[in-house]
């Protein structure tokens, strides 16, 4: 059977009938036991995570890919904001050539949040639904956080789909949380795809550092991890050994999923505006993101994205 994603009926108007997404059983690539060390304060410990025979555990898409600098996005907006200074000021020449003398290139600051579009997907990145997708219940003014772009295809998460309930509320999500400690997080839909994934954004360095050299989660950005149910109890183990806390996951019921070329049709057909952002925008510990959509068009400022 088939899958839709950003399906023929969904799209009638628009959409060709070519764009479906066909499942695919080895997006979530098995991962074998794992023992790592975190340390809290003066106190270090060691876990244990077996992962017994689920087929599905941490997509692996782009674990071959060599290691990039933690900081290397935060460096790309302070070169895009300069520029953009930079332009802003040669116009103004233009107008007034008086004004014209030799200065440095400007250092701008770019803040604790920050948005500018990009022209090809990238693991990390947002995908911002335009105006082309009003109508389209799912899809509607949401904002997708791509957790892969490997050669199987982007897999994603919509971020800002909050639901009425718990974790302890939903049936199908009981395999999120066996040990019951994360029983009272809200759940988010994270897409029409069936799997439960969450992510882990630490709030000090300290904690970043432990999780990081855990090797248990997937790095999506500098920051910010991403796991399935098949390590959820090893999240559940940080939690209780005061590595992390409970309001650093957020759970989602549900992920997105598209063919390897499917996505840059939709981004090419207008339907996805692609842009970089930085870990603070996502927001884990907010409960309610219905707003995230505003947000991230304010930010990346006067230019429509559509």
């Amino acid at each position: 059977m088939e899958a839709c994603f950003l399906c023929s009926n969904a799209f009638s108007k628009t959409l060709e009938p070519a764009c479906y997404f066909k499942p695919r059983t080895s997006t979530f690539s098995r991962r074998n036991a794992s023992v790592f060390q975190c340390g809290k304060g003066s106190h270090s410990f060691s876990v244990c995570c077996s992962q017994h025979g689920s087929p599905s555990s941490t997509p692996r898409d782009d674990q071959e890919r060599p290691s990039v600098s933690a900081d290397w996005r935060s460096f790309r907006a302070r070169l895009i904001a300069a520029e953009q200074a930079l332009t802003i000021s040669e116009l103004s020449v233009a107008i007034d050539p008086d004004k014209a003398v030799e200065q440095p290139p400007p250092t701008i600051p770019i803040g604790d949040k920050w948005v500018h579009s990009i022209h090809e997907p990238e693991k990390g990145c947002l995908l911002i639904a335009t105006e082309k997708l009003d109508g389209v219940h799912i899809f509607e003014k949401t904002v997708v956080l791509l957790l892969s772009v490997g050669p199987i295809g982007p897999i994603g998460l919509i971020l800002n789909r909050p639901s009425l309930m718990s974790i302890k509320e939903l049936k199908s999500s009981s395999s999120l949380d066996i040990s019951g400690i994360f029983s009272e997080r809200s759940l988010f839909f994270g897409g029409p795809l069936e799997e439960g994934l969450f992510l882990l954004g630490p709030k000090d360095k300290e904690s970043n550092d432990s999780v990081e050299k855990s090797g248990v989660f997937e790095e999506v950005m500098n920051g910010l991890y991403y796991g399935t149910k098949e390590n959820v109890g090893c999240g559940a183990e940080m939690v209780k050994r005061d590595v992390v806390g409970v309001d650093e996951f957020r759970f989602f019921d549900g992920y997105c999923a598209w063919e390897k070329e499917q996505l840059r049709d939709e981004i090419r057909a207008g339907y996805w505006t692609v842009a970089a952002c930085s870990p603070t925008v996502i927001g884990l510990s907010s409960v309610g993101s219905a707003g995230l959509w505003e947000e991230v068009l304010e930010l990346m400022g006067p230019r429509k994205v559509w």
